[in-house]
């Protein structure tokens, strides 16, 4: 029996080795990858299943994350896009620093910025409801190199632990300590590079007037709390812009008042260190999937994506209350207000 169908099938393939070898070299062409991400739509999460504070307040609504969904392009995505009106290309360079940098590199930018937003998110949050939280960890990185303008030996990815010997608690102290220097000099850095320690020496550069390394630095803040609160996002899930609604649902676990007061609130925005809430993109898309998923009300950062959002929401004529913010206490604030 496994004799005959095995000649079977060595027939089929003489007869049909062509149609067989095409659709094999389809399937390859079609999977080839490409430098863009093609976003294809957005959504929102409830944010209260990444969120967890120990013996927390529960709301009767829900605070949710705004999301857009982006795929790595290949080339049967690619061609999709021009097929499906939803489906948008995103060049992946205009992510990159350099035109040395991988898509592992704007990766891992995407995961440093998770981190310090939940930082930032965790500080907020306890600081407005007056519970203990220590600073109990920072550590500086290099998150890119501008190579294609500035001669540097630091990598991506490379821990900065002091420059000359000097370790300073803002990436502006050490924007500082490098006006002393003249440009041409070198300093001796001290770093961690795939686990291990090692010097390092990188030449001054003048940028309009300021000296530089030719780096972007970013600081990630680790924090203890009492009560303790756990936030697990996924990789895929990794960037700035859930910083507001990450700090409204610690906030409201926190407090005995519930902000949601029973409605299904949307939002975006990134959360600065100092509680400002700052601008991000794909506004449209998030706006959309908040209305589809029957959000009553979408916080916006107000400024460049207020005024999109305001504009998108007009010409679709969507049914969802816009609320903009400035910061963490005016999104506080206005929520308390709501009818």
């Amino acid at each position: 029996m496994a004799k005959k169908i095995l000649n079977e099938i060595i027939i089929t393939i003489k007869e049909e080795w062509k149609f067989i070898l095409f659709n094999i070299l389809l399937l390859i062409v079609l999977n080839i990858p490409l430098n863009y991400y093609i976003v294809i739509g957005g959504g929102i999460d409830d944010v209260s299943s990444r969120v967890k504070v120990e013996e927390s307040n529960k709301g009767e609504g829900s605070l949710n994350i705004s999301y857009v969904t982006q795929l790595d392009a290949n080339v049967l995505f690619y061609g999709l896009s021009f097929i499906i009106p939803t489906w948008e290309r995103e060049d992946a360079n205009l992510y990159k620093y350099s035109v040395s940098e991988n898509l592992d590199d704007i990766q891992f930018r995407g995961d440093l910025d998770l981190k310090t937003a939940n930082g930032t998110a965790t500080y907020w949050a306890y600081t407005l409801a007056n519970k203990k939280i220590e600073l109990t960890s920072q550590k500086l990185y290099v998150i890119a190199t501008f190579s294609d303008e500035y001669e540097t030996t630091l990598k991506a990815k490379d821990e900065i632990i002091s420059i000359d010997g000097n370790s300073y608690d803002t990436i502006e102290e050490y924007a500082n300590y490098l006006q002393t220097k003249n440009v041409g000099d070198t300093a001796k850095i001290k770093i961690i590079r795939n686990n291990k320690e090692e010097e390092v020496e990188s030449v001054i550069h003048d940028a309009e007037g300021r000296k530089i390394l030719g780096v972007s630095l970013q600081y990630v803040k680790e924090y203890t709390t009492d009560p303790p609160v756990d936030i697990k996002f996924q990789r895929q899930e990794s960037g700035p812009s859930g910083g507001l609604i990450t700090t409204l649902e610690i906030y409201n676990q926190l407090t005995k008042k519930d902000i949601t007061k029973g409605y299904t609130i949307a939002g975006t925005g990134t959360i600065e260190e100092d509680g400002t809430i700052g601008q991000i993109g794909g506004i449209e898309h998030k706006i959309l999937g908040a209305v589809s998923a029957k959000a009553d009300v979408f916080l916006c950062p107000n400024g460049r994506n207020y005024k999109q959002a305001k504009k998108y929401i007009k010409e679709k004529k969507l049914k969802i209350k816009l609320i903009k913010v400035d910061t963490i206490e005016d999104a506080i604030n206005k929520l308390e207000e709501l009818k």
